[in-house]
């Protein structure tokens, strides 16, 4: 793997991809954010050495070097999934690229569905901290502690100081901001009652189907880490309704100006 960074991240420098400060992983729910930004590189990943390929349909496939906010800025426009048949080192791999690159601060944005009833669609929802249940970890290979210490403490995944920003942040601009545990799973089917019903009785507030492989990785690199959910449906086992992705789609473009705000708004403090 080490061999498969330094080549990649070579040719990153050479199509001008220079000590970014902080990566960016846009989820559903913060595609817009690009715009925001004054792009000076952008690369396609399937011309990426050693990078796999979004598959999803809604999930562009660009990393993305540019200003913004007054920092240099490394963006995924489009992240990976193991349910898309991916390892859990694929779905990491460009999160240590970003690292080797130069940044010191990871941001992850998300779609999620509402565990928590007191939460509602199209809010966001910054995580505190999260319940992997994708059966494995990103850290589970030969050869790991040659990246980093094996046995990585997870007692504070989720950077207290940002976090803490981002509630300022959301008071000041009237934005509603829940907190809560992220639980993430394999997918890509959406949940059963019964799921419904176990991710609550264990203490999640809301599911998905990505960002824990990133955040176990971030901190594996010592990176300060943060993560926000827009949440694009409700998740009540006795009044489940059957939802389909353009809705969630739907919903997430709702929650957009408000998910941009935040992520523009801190990265000025950063």
């Amino acid at each position: 793997m080490i061999k498969y960074i330094n080549e990649t991240t070579k040719y990153l420098q050479d199509k001008g991809f220079e000590s970014p400060e902080i990566g960016i992983i846009l989820g559903t729910g913060l595609g817009q954010l690009i715009d925001e930004i004054d792009i000076i590189k952008e690369v396609s990943y399937n011309h990426i050495p050693n990078f796999p390929t979004a598959t999803v349909e809604f999930h562009k496939g660009k990393l993305i070097y540019g200003e913004l906010a007054g920092k240099k800025v490394v963006v995924m426009q489009g992240r990976f999934h193991l349910y898309e048949g991916y390892t859990l080192q694929d779905v990491t791999f460009p999160v240590r690229i970003m690292e080797k690159l130069g940044i010191k601060t990871l941001l992850v944005s998300n779609a999620a569905g509402a565990i928590n009833l007191n939460f509602k669609k199209s809010e966001l929802m910054l995580i505190e901290d999260h319940i992997n249940l994708q059966g494995s970890s990103p850290l589970a290979f030969k050869g790991v502690e040659e990246l980093g210490e094996r046995f990585v403490d997870m007692s504070a995944p989720y950077d207290v100081e940002i976090n803490s920003k981002f509630e300022s942040i959301a008071k000041a601009n009237n934005i509603k901001l829940h907190k809560g545990v992220y639980a993430s799973v394999v997918g890509p089917q959406l949940e059963t009652k019964a799921e419904y019903r176990m991710l609550k009785i264990i203490g999640s507030d809301a599911v998905g189907m990505s960002t824990v492989p990133e955040i176990i990785v971030a901190n594996h690199l010592k990176l300060k880490v943060a993560a926000v959910s827009v949440l694009t449906d409700e998740c009540d086992p006795d009044n489940l309704e059957p939802v389909n992705i353009s809705d969630i789609i739907e919903s997430a473009a709702k929650a957009e100006p408000d998910m941009i705000t935040l992520f523009k708004e801190l990265i000025k403090t950063l």
